[in-house]
């Protein structure tokens, strides 16, 4: 019985780990339910954009990689490209942000994500930050 007993704790730590969230240093990050990853990038870097007025989005049914160009946000002050924090393939773009970029501002870590992809690799989020080690980081940058 006790393995038995064992077994649904160890499955309820993956399962919370695959819901989190992560971030890469250029301040990407990666929602992960299932094999599915929702990308956007975080309030930090839409701050510091500015208000985006242009949204380019890879399309449904691209391939990308981790660490590739992926697309580009810009705004009158800046323009940046987004890196892909994980390999997959692209299943939608959020028309909504290429129609009215604004929304990356509004809610950069909400309504405003980017695209999603189904994971090729989904080891590949263990070497992004959780969001507590994306706090310290950032606080790291704020000294600078």
């Amino acid at each position: 019985r006790t393995p038995i007993q064992r077994i649904p704790v160890r499955n309820l730590s993956i399962s919370k780990t695959l819901l989190e969230r992560f971030y890469t240093p250029k301040h990407e990050w990666v929602n992960v339910e299932g094999n599915v990853g929702t990308v956007g990038v975080s309030k930090y870097a839409a701050d510091a954009l500015g208000d985006v007025v242009y949204a380019q989005l890879p399309e449904p049914g691209d391939d990308i990689e981790l660490g590739g160009e992926v697309g580009a946000l810009e705004s009158v002050k800046a323009a940046s490209e987004v890196y892909s924090p994980v390999s997959g393939k692209i299943l939608e773009k959020n028309d909504q942000v290429e129609d009215g970029p604004a929304l990356i501002n509004q809610s950069p870590e909400g309504e405003g994500w980017l695209y999603k992809l189904e994971l090729t690799n989904p080891d590949e989020v263990l070497k992004l930050m959780k969001t507590e080690d994306y706090e310290k980081y950032l606080g790291t940058l704020a000294d600078d």
